[in-house]
């Protein structure tokens, strides 16, 4: 199904990115990022990721109560271990899950299902990535790949106006 495939290759071309990154860059508060890290981003995207996994059995996902793990935004390879083990575990079939959240104090449900929310992380790490992108060419100049940080939708659209 195209959502893994794009979402294991998305998480793939990150790791590679990540391994070119030096650590100090890693974890270092970016200016450009509104104080925020690279570590701290790839760590966001990283938790709703392993959420999502952990949620499928149970039918029930909370993003506003992951864990947090401060390990991933310091450490880089705790981060592609992580990377890793989502590309291991994301696929399953497809059901309906239970997403909640909170508003104004107030705990609310709303039906979703495995794949809908696949596609949601998907698109939530590829702009997180962009973000990612502008501390990277802040701190180095690793040479990164004209698709990080950008829709397929948006890929798709410039390729049309190529021609």
């Amino acid at each position: 199904m195209k959502i893994f495939e794009s979402s294991i290759d998305t998480i793939e071309q990150f790791k590679s990115i990540l391994l070119e990154l030096p650590d100090v860059h890693y974890a270092a508060p970016c200016n450009v990022l509104s104080g925020a890290s690279i570590g701290q981003h790839t760590r966001h995207v990283i938790e709703l990721y392993l959420c999502l996994i952990k949620g499928y059995e149970s039918c029930e996902v909370s993003y506003d109560k992951r864990e947090r793990d401060r390990k991933i935004e310091t450490e880089v390879a705790y981060a592609i271990e992580q990377l890793q083990f989502i590309q291991e575990h994301l696929y399953h079939p497809n059901k309906n899950i239970n997403m909640t959240y909170e508003l104004d104090g107030i705990e609310n449900i709303l039906p979703s299902n495995y794949h809908r929310e696949v596609m949601y992380n998907l698109e939530h790490a590829i702009h997180h990535h962009a973000l990612i992108k502008i501390g990277i060419l802040h701190f180095t100049d690793i040479k990164l790949p004209e698709s990080f940080g950008v829709a397929p939708s948006t890929i798709s659209y410039r390729k049309t106006c190529v021609q």
